[in-house]
């Protein structure tokens, strides 16, 4: 079985060490006609959204709500970076698979978003 282009290029650029990989992975996530699924939405903000259909803001619910976008063919409709909230990083799909591998066998490249805590970031 053939694997898709975008797939093989993200196994190719997850084995790289993070120095080499950046530039790479900020190409292939600003790669014409790509974009960028902005998930990480924090509990409170889930819970306004979650709130407005009648649905308890608990950690199982945001669970089945994140699985809808991150097991949906994503990566065929264009995606190729996924930013999510920390939370996301420890669930899973019902079947057992993490959200983090859901994107990446779609190619699509998971990240987190860093706002919480601000860190000087060398040579800058």
């Amino acid at each position: 079985q053939s694997v898709p282009a975008s797939k093989q290029a993200l196994r190719a650029i997850m084995a790289l060490p993070d120095n080499a990989s950046l530039a790479i992975v900020a190409a292939a996530l600003a790669a014409p006609g790509k974009g960028l699924l902005a998930s990480d939405e924090s509990v409170g903000t889930i819970g306004k959204r979650l709130q407005k259909v009648g649905l308890t803001n608990d950690e199982q619910t945001r669970r089945a709500y994140r699985e809808l976008y991150y097991t949906a063919p994503i990566g065929e409709a264009g995606i190729s970076g996924a930013i999510m909230f920390k939370e996301t990083l420890r669930q899973s799909a019902a079947d057992g698979t993490p959200f983090v591998e859901c994107l990446r066998r779609q190619g699509v490249i998971p990240g987190i978003k860093v706002d919480e805590v601000c860190s000087k970031i060398p040579c800058t």
